[in-house]
């Protein structure tokens, strides 16, 4: 599931040792994938783990056994073909409390100096927000990285990819299952996240895609698992205009599929392996960024470990050759075999050329065998040359200022120009004239072009230095009486004198115009002076901004204990809210239960009433019954007379 730039940063991971040579064998370009044999304390069979080279090592972490998360480090020797076990030593967190590095699947392995970086994956147990870990590959000791800023919610299926200290990372599947399309990045030196804004219509939410940089500057987005169907579609986004758009291909193309691999090598993006949900994919492909266009670049056995998915594939650059290093997968069970393609052969070899320390590229030499992927490096590293041999000088002049000298005295300091701008124009006057009348009278074949050089040379030191216009003169005096034969000589001579008048008038122009710019000289160091009093200024200005910043920090950690206080404060009541809604709760109960006995006793009530009536009633009527029985006594007792009294 790792993701590998192939930009010149990546191109480090070569090994630097001339002694590789797997299995005694020569190491060259295959037809198909081949089993690599190792030896060691081998790993445990595994898919979806992730892996990065480190110079001469392949570091592989975690994965799924099939029965299990994985929590182990593997190292694989490409020297000598040998694998060793890692110990699980993890650095104390700064609070000083012992860390653990918990077993994860789908995350992703990142090469970034001697160290690996570890993002993400589906962790046991599962965290809320993503984490960062990085391992040493000369120590051999894990560490977390406390991550700042606006951290992405953890996840798995994602791909991350380095450009230069900062990681890009995008898309993946979140501890709820919901696939994600965002865009982060990470800054290795600050620990910091970002989110990334966009423009376009980006790639669908996916995981278990696979990812590319492309000339540090172009993102590649390949296939993958979306909501409800696998994919094959292809994105890239320009950082430079940071729009996204999706890339119109060429020709044959890979059917969809999801826990494939990818590696950059050159203009070359090598894909392979992967699933639909209907079948597995065989063949490896090679997009050529250049062209647009897929081709396949070989087609494997069933047997191999790149027929099937969630295994690893890295590049590794032995000596003249770039090789892809496939190791585990799961098929019908998981795998830990090694296997190794050789796509590309030179017949010149690799070799290193001076760079910038903080750019760190490799560049290749000419090789007609691989003319496109050398002009592509060397088209690149350039940039990052010049803009380095810039920023140094911007830095040297800023920091050591050149002392600024009088337009004369540099003039006059030339080793060049002589003792001085005067003693070279006598000189050149001297040799025109001395040189002339200097040579036998009985010499007819006078040359018009003479050289202040060969005057030099034929003049001695001492009588150049001494002759002066009027010993020039009385010269020409000496040589008039001389005859009629000397006359145009003498001429010639009357004419460079006149020359050395115009010498004189143009030497005058010329301290007039030293004059001049001694001037603008004496002005631009007055703007000089203003510039580094307004230089000054600024830095005092910077470190006034710099108090209040550290003020503002001050504020803001003020403002985050009180946020701590007021996020106390908010669970307390929500603890209380919880609280009252559990006796509301309760009470309904009981007022629903009062009410039902409510209701009952009132039945009862009615059903008492109606009986009550019904003896009311019956008693009425027996009241009746009693008046009637009374008047119908009255009635035979008056019928029968006095009554008769009984005897006493």
């Amino acid at each position: 599931m790792t993701s590998v730039s192939g930009g010149a940063d990546d191109l480090s991971n070569r090994c630097s040792s001339d002694t590789f040579d797997p299995d005694g064998r020569t190491f060259n370009i295959s037809e198909n994938w081949t089993v690599l044999s190792t030896e060691g304390n081998k790993p445990t069979p595994r898919f979806y783990h992730a892996a990065a080279i480190v110079s001469s090592k392949m570091v592989v972490f975690g994965g799924d056994s099939g029965q299990r998360l994985l929590d182990d480090t593997k190292i694989l020797n490409l020297e000598k073909l040998t694998w060793d076990s890692a110990p699980p030593k993890v650095c104390p967190s700064p609070s000083g409390r012992s860390m653990k590095l918990p077993a994860c699947k789908g995350h992703c392995l990142v090469p970034w100096g001697n160290s690996v970086i570890l993002v993400g994956g589906k962790t046991e147990p599962a965290s809320d927000r993503l984490s960062v870990w990085t391992f040493n590959t000369e120590t051999e000791l894990w560490s977390l990285i406390e991550a700042k800023g606006d951290i992405p919610a953890a996840r798995s299926g994602h791909t991350v990819i380095r450009a230069g200290a900062t990681l890009i990372l995008f898309g993946g599947e979140d501890t709820k299952g919901k696939k994600r399309h965002d865009l982060h990045m990470f800054d290795l030196k600050s620990s910091t996240w970002l989110p990334l804004n966009y423009k376009g219509t980006g790639p669908s939410p996916r995981s278990n895609h696979v990812a590319t940089l492309y000339d540090d500057k172009i993102l590649l987005i390949f296939g993958g698992h979306s909501k409800s169907k696998t994919l094959n579609d292809l994105y890239s986004l320009d950082f430079d205009t940071m729009v996204w758009s999706r890339v119109k291909t060429h020709g044959p193309h890979p059917s969809p599929r999801a826990g494939c691999s990818g590696t950059l090598c050159g203009t070359k993006w090598y894909i392979a392996g992967g699933a639909s949900k209907k079948k597995r994919h065989a063949e490896t492909w090679a997009f050529d960024v250049l062209q647009s266009k897929w081709s396949v670049c070989v087609v494997p056995p069933s047997s191999s470990i790149t027929t099937k998915k969630g295994f690893s594939m890295v590049p590794f650059y032995h000596r003249d050759k770039i090789a892809l290093i496939a190791f585990g997968g799961n098929k019908k069970e998981p795998s830990n075999k090694v296997e190794v393609l050789v796509v590309l052969q030179n017949e010149h070899s690799f070799s290193w050329r001076s760079a910038p320390p903080e750019v760190d590229r490799v560049l290749y030499e000419y090789s007609p065998s691989n003319k496109e992927l050398a002009d592509h490096l060397n088209k690149c590293a350039p940039l990052y040359s010049n803009s380095s041999i810039a920023r140094h000088s911007l830095t040297s002049v800023i920091e050591h200022p050149p002392r600024r000298e009088p337009l004369s005295e540099s003039l006059l300091k030339q080793s060049s120009l002589g003792t001085s701008l005067h003693g070279q124009l006598d000189q050149v006057e001297e040799c025109s004239l001395g040189q002339k009348l200097q040579k036998p009278m009985d010499d007819d074949r006078y040359d018009d072009v003479d050289d202040s050089s060969s005057c030099q040379d034929r003049t001695p030191k001492g009588h150049r230095s001494k002759r002066t216009g009027p010993g020039i003169q009385n010269d020409i005096a000496e040589n008039i009486v001389t005859g009629g034969s000397n006359v145009r000589r003498i001429a010639r001579c009357s004419s460079d004198v006149s020359q050395s008048h115009l010498y004189n008038t143009k030497i005058a122009d010329l301290i007039r115009r030293n004059t001049t710019l001694e001037d603008q000289l004496s002005t631009a160091l007055a703007s000089k002076d203003q510039l580094e009093k307004s230089l000054s200024s600024v830095i005092h200005s910077r470190e006034q901004l710099e108090k209040m910043l550290a003020n503002k920090d001050k504020e803001a950690e003020m403002l985050k204990e009180k946020i701590a206080c007021l996020e106390l404060a908010q669970e307390e009541s929500n603890s209380l809210s919880n609280t009252v809604h559990a006796d509301n709760v309760r009470l309904e109960r009981e007022v629903a239960f009062l009410k039902a006995v409510t209701d009952e006793t009132q039945k009862e009530l009615h059903s008492t009433r109606r009986v009550l009536a019904g003896e009311q009633s019956r008693a009425f009527q027996l009241q009746v019954e009693v008046f009637h029985l009374k008047q119908r006594l009255q009635i035979l007792e008056g019928r029968s007379g006095t009554p008769t009294k009984q005897p006493l």
